[in-house]
């Protein structure tokens, strides 16, 4: 009996390990093999799209992530956590609707990024065209690099 208690308590501690290891990676959805989608941790060229490299607080940096999507006409934050967001960007014209994802990595002082469409294959480029005009109203608050 001593024995399964023992066991039972080691292997607890090991999956407890395990789980809290797992939720410290800060991993992005993959983008599909489609073109209509963008990712700062894309492994291929098609794909990848640099991350936002803080400039200065990576509070401050986040803060105004939030606050350039808030204030985009056709965006909204749907789920947020202190170091994560699910935004969803509407279509002007056919209401389509594209997921955006972010990571606020302060390992590495950088804000993980990706924006890809749900529906069809091509986008015309409007998911890599989204995050670099985040990246550039970023820039013009002096967060990001």
């Amino acid at each position: 009996m001593t024995f399964k208690i023992i066991f039972y308590i080691i292997v607890m501690t090991l999956s407890t390990a395990n789980q809290a290891n797992s939720a410290s990676e800060k991993k992005l959805p993959p983008c599909r093999d489609s073109p209509n989608c963008v990712s700062s941790q894309a492994q291929d060229a098609k794909h990848f799209i640099e991350p936002f490299k803080i400039s200065g607080s990576p509070e401050e940096a986040w803060k105004a992530l939030k606050k350039a999507i808030d204030n985009h006409s056709r965006m909204v934050i749907t789920h947020e956590t202190p170091d994560t967001l699910h935004a969803e960007a509407t279509s002007l014209v056919f209401g389509f609707v594209d997921d955006i994802n972010a990571i606020l990595d302060t390992d590495k002082n950088i804000i993980q990024i990706r924006s890809a469409s749900r529906t069809g294959h091509s986008d015309f480029g409007v998911n890599r065209k989204r995050i670099e005009a985040l990246r550039s109203q970023l820039q013009k608050a002096h967060v990001i690099n």
